[in-house]
Formats: structure tokens, sequence, C-alpha cells
């Protein structure tokens, strides 16, 4: 087997508070893979999510991209290779253009001129938002916003995208435009979700976290129609939602 592009190994976190979020959770993620992360609120999702990028680092385990550590030493180029985007686009859009929030990164990284406009046009290409480079993200409707705060993480050319419930607050055309748009992205792909149906579509693997803990992964449509599952961690498909018939 190949080194993981993302690996987790006993990984246990508590917030400053003394409230545990992870108990140990061991995870790999191989290139090209597009894993789905299921379970139920205060689950863990979210702290796991920060933890990949080393927004937080464990206080028990180890986190690893491509066998480079995620420890302080380490963080820039761990945050070239994995991009999160957030659940909120205006966590991630702050400038006063489309076109110099999608420059932010790599202009921090030192990129200039033609390079670094060739980066930022072709990660708008990505996502369908070239023709919106030059308006202010604060004008635009909130899945053009969620598309530009995925063209940040883009520009950066990552090696793991990791997206905290991408198909929050989306009408069905913008969801299915997004849908569109991380199928046809050449990388590797995380999605923490509570849309099953979505989870389903673009992710073949799919990881349950309950409790803190991994509690089951496997093939997604194997995970949505094990009933006791399913069940047993408070996940639920929608009503009239048949797996089988995807």
């Amino acid at each position: 087997m190949t080194t993981p592009v993302l690996e987790l190994q006993s990984v246990a976190y508590a917030y400053p508070d003394g409230h545990q979020a992870l108990f140990g959770v061991d995870l790999h993620v191989h290139r090209g893979e597009r894993v789905a992360v299921l379970g139920p609120n205060g689950a863990g999702k979210t702290t796991l999510v920060l933890h990949l990028n080393g927004i937080l680092l464990p206080g028990r385990g180890t986190v690893t991209v491509s066998g480079l550590p995620v420890v302080k030493e380490n963080l820039q180029e761990i945050r070239r290779r994995v991009g999160i985007v957030f659940q909120d686009p205006d966590d991630q859009l702050f400038m006063g253009s489309v076109r110099d929030d999608v420059a932010f990164g790599p202009r921090n990284l030192g990129l200039r001129g033609a390079e670094l406009d060739r980066r930022v046009m072709a990660a708008l290409d990505m996502v369908g938002m070239a023709d919106y480079v030059d308006r202010p993200p604060h004008h635009l409707s909130f899945g053009q916003r969620r598309r530009v705060a995925v063209a940040t993480v883009l520009v950066m050319e990552p090696e793991v995208i990791v997206l905290d419930e991408p198909s929050s607050n989306l009408d069905p055309a913008s969801r299915r435009e997004l849908a569109d748009i991380l199928t046809g992205l050449d990388v590797t792909l995380m999605m923490v979700t509570h849309d099953l149906p979505y989870a389903l579509q673009l992710c073949p693997r799919a990881v349950v976290l309950s409790g803190g803990v991994v509690a089951a992964q496997g093939r997604t449509i194997d995970v949505l129609t094990d009933d006791a599952l399913m069940k047993s961690h408070r996940l639920e498909l929608p009503y009239g939602f048949d797996p089988h018939t995807c």
C-alpha cells in the first residue's frame, strides 16, 4: 500500500474546558479517495476536521499528511497540502473582491505577478466563477460565495480538500452545481456532512464518527443500508430516499 495522504493514529483531544471530543481516532485516506465523514451532532466531526491542517493539535496520537507530521514547525506546508472549506463561506471571504480573496493564500506564500493571476483565474474557472473575479464577495449569492470559498482552497493546489457541510443552506440548483464541481476535481476529498444523499452521490467510502471514535467505515452504500448501524448512531435517511435506487 502507498503512504496514506491523511493518517490519524490514536488521536485524542480535549478542549481547555475539559470537554473530551476525540477519544482515539484511527483513520487513513489514500490519494484520490473521496470519503464522507458521518455522525450525529457532538460526535467530534468538526474537531476532527480542525486536526487535519493543524488548527488543533492532538493531545495524544499523531496526524500525518503524506508522511509529514502535523506539528507546529510544519504548519505552513501542511496548510498548503490540506485545504479546508468551512461551512460558512463568510469565514473565508473577507477581502474587497473575489480576486483578492482567492489571491490571499498564494500571495502570502510570496507568489506575485503573472503566475499569481494565472493561479487565481484557474481556480475560479474550476468553480465557474471567473466572470465574478472583480465583484465584492458580499454581493454574491450564498451558493456563489461557497464556490469562491472552494476556489480559495483550490488556488493553493492542495493534495487534499476537506469540506465541512458543503451542501448546507444551498438551494437545489446550487447543490447540484457544487456536486458537479466537486465530482470534476482531481484531488483527494474528505466531506463532513449530515446530507446522506450527498455523501452517497460524491463519496464511495464513508466513516461513521460517534462518541469521539470511528464507529464504522466501509462503502457508503453499505453504511447507509445497515439499519442497525444507522439507528445506533442516530443517522436517518431523508423521507422517501432509497439508497438502492441511486
